[in-house]
């Protein structure tokens, strides 16, 4: 199944790509506009944009919100992840402020919820993934994006950051892989 994926980041559709062979992903056409990311949930924003999308292409697609939560932040940055340092923040601005902000060995975790819509026949699926770990002193590993250079996963016994795994073992343990196989089960189920 060809999919349209309501995002131009092309970190994630080269992520999510791999992860949900066979089906093919499609760039979100440029004359599509998305709604805002201004739901207090990281599922409400999902669902949104996939919608969005499949209404104006009238096929079907997927949408993710994702970000990090640090527990010493009360949960924040949360659905605000990628404008942590401002509306037009960069990725390693966000990712200062994170350390500023929150001391090393604080509690993280990563959460990606992932919704697929299909105008055709009306059904919609929302699934999520999580990661947990902590968060490093200074970041490491030239890998990855975001704040993936100091998020130490719990799952991967070597305390090495997102950025220092290589991309399958990445895949593997993180919230978007989660998310993915979750998502792929559901259009397996629905062959």
């Amino acid at each position: 199944m060809r999919l349209i994926l309501a995002s131009r980041n092309a970190h994630k559709i080269r992520e999510l790509g791999p992860l949900l062979a066979p089906h093919e992903l499609e760039p979100l056409p440029d004359d599509v506009e998305l709604p805002p990311e201004d739901g207090e949930t990281f599922a409400v924003n999902a669902l949104g944009k996939a919608r969005a999308a499949a209404a104006a292409t009238g096929r079907a697609a997927i949408a993710d919100d994702s970000g990090i939560v640090a527990q010493a932040l009360g949960g924040a940055p949360g659905v605000r992840s990628a404008r942590f340092a401002g509306q037009d923040a960069t990725d390693e601005e966000n990712l200062a402020r994170l350390l500023r902000e929150a001391p090393a060995g604080s509690e993280l975790a990563y959460v990606c919820a992932l919704a697929f819509v299909d105008p055709g026949d009306g059904v919609e699926y929302l699934v999520e993934g999580r990661c947990t770990g902590t968060l490093a002193a200074e970041p490491r590993g030239e890998g990855g994006f975001g704040y993936d250079p100091a998020f130490v996963p719990d799952d991967d016994a070597t305390e090495r950051t997102m950025a220092e795994l290589d991309p399958a073992e990445k895949d593997a343990i993180s919230h978007r892989g989660r998310a993915a196989g979750a998502l792929a089960d559901r259009l397996r189920e629905r062959s």
